[in-house]
């Protein structure tokens, strides 16, 4: 990782993918559904181009350990809050996605509150997570008038809400562990 330079292609994906999610929740709020999925689309691929320039030109740095997983939180809660005020997904699945996130989140501020060291990398659990939450987003914005019809809404919508608070509980014995751990060794958690 080089955390001396923070202007990067990797970065400046990153914060294009944060410009886009103001872009993102007002055409949902103006039900141009087709125009957001576009966006997030959009986002998405910028996400996946991020993470390969990074990796293979070693563009990686230390804000963008950071602000990436940053960048993912704040569409994917964007995106979940906004298809929950329009009534296309369920309150209660957004709130467990919004709960995750917040859990990590505190973790993460009680790690650093008591100077415990920790490495950010996902975890097999965390990109299924992810990959479901994106997918029902997907499935959303493709037909929002009819998504409750759809053969894969149902089984989605569960096996969203299954891995996310597997996922949350994932986080939380990750957490306890690091915090029970005797000597200042580094542990690894995930953010994505």
């Amino acid at each position: 990782m080089n955390p001396t330079t923070p202007i990067s292609i990797p970065n400046i994906l990153t914060l294009v993918r944060i410009l886009l999610t103001p872009v993102f929740i007002i055409l949902l709020l103006r039900h141009l559904y087709w125009q957001a999925l576009a966006v997030f689309v959009v986002a998405g691929v910028s996400d996946a181009l991020d993470g390969f320039i990074a990796r293979y030109f070693n563009q990686r740095t230390t804000l963008g350990a950071y602000l990436d997983p940053v960048a993912d939180k704040l569409l994917l809660a964007s995106a979940y809050i906004s298809l929950a005020v329009l009534e296309v997904l369920p309150a209660w699945v957004t709130v467990i996605v919004i709960a995750r996130d917040v859990i990590i989140s505190l973790g993460i501020a009680i790690l650093t509150l008591t100077q415990k060291t920790y490495e950010v990398r996902p975890t097999i659990i965390s990109k299924c997570t992810t990959a479901a939450q994106l997918v029902l987003v997907i499935v959303a914005l493709c037909d929002p008038a009819r998504i409750h019809l759809t053969i894969l809404y149902l089984p989605l919508l569960w096996l969203t809400a299954g891995l996310t608070t597997a996922s949350g509980l994932h986080y939380i014995y990750i957490g306890m562990n690091i915090l029970q751990a005797p000597d200042p060794g580094q542990s690894n958690i995930d953010i994505k």
